[in-house]
């Protein structure tokens, strides 16, 4: 990987509810918006990240309502976050030692993107497998 920031890789903006906001309004924003991923803000600060794999297997799975169960219980609390002038290759650093897949974007305490594995391969080999699955449109694809 080049020299490149986070900030030139990353997917600028982002999604957030609040975190009491049940995990049905969460799935439907995510669903809305075309995403796999929202961040837990309480006001202007990131209190966590909550993924369409946390609503299946943290709530769904256990048999729980995910009506009536928040964002916050079954989230990542506290994630770790990124600066958008810091090197690319230190989110992929992060992501390898944490086992993560993506990081919030933070500047001046505010979440301005989100940085993933996939943006990090497309801009790395834009060829590969992960920068195409990336690109792909989700309703190309045939579910496995």
């Amino acid at each position: 990987m080049t020299a490149e920031l986070v900030r030139d890789v990353m997917t600028p903006g982002v999604v957030a509810v609040r975190p009491d906001a049940s995990l049905v309004e969460a799935a439907r924003l995510m669903r809305a918006q075309d995403i796999g991923d929202v961040l837990g803000a309480d006001g202007r600060r990131v209190v966590g990240v909550l993924t369409d794999r946390d609503i299946t297997v943290r709530a769904v799975a256990e048999g729980v309502d995910p009506l009536t169960v928040s964002a916050r219980s079954v989230c990542t609390p506290d994630p770790l976050t990124v600066a958008p002038g810091a090197p690319a290759t230190q989110a992929a650093a992060l992501m390898r030692a944490h086992a993560v897949r993506r990081l919030p974007v933070i500047e001046d305490g505010m979440p301005v993107g989100m940085v993933s594995l996939g943006d990090l391969a497309e801009a790395r080999d834009p060829g590969s497998a992960l920068a195409d699955i990336t690109r792909a449109d989700p309703e190309d694809g045939a579910s496995v």
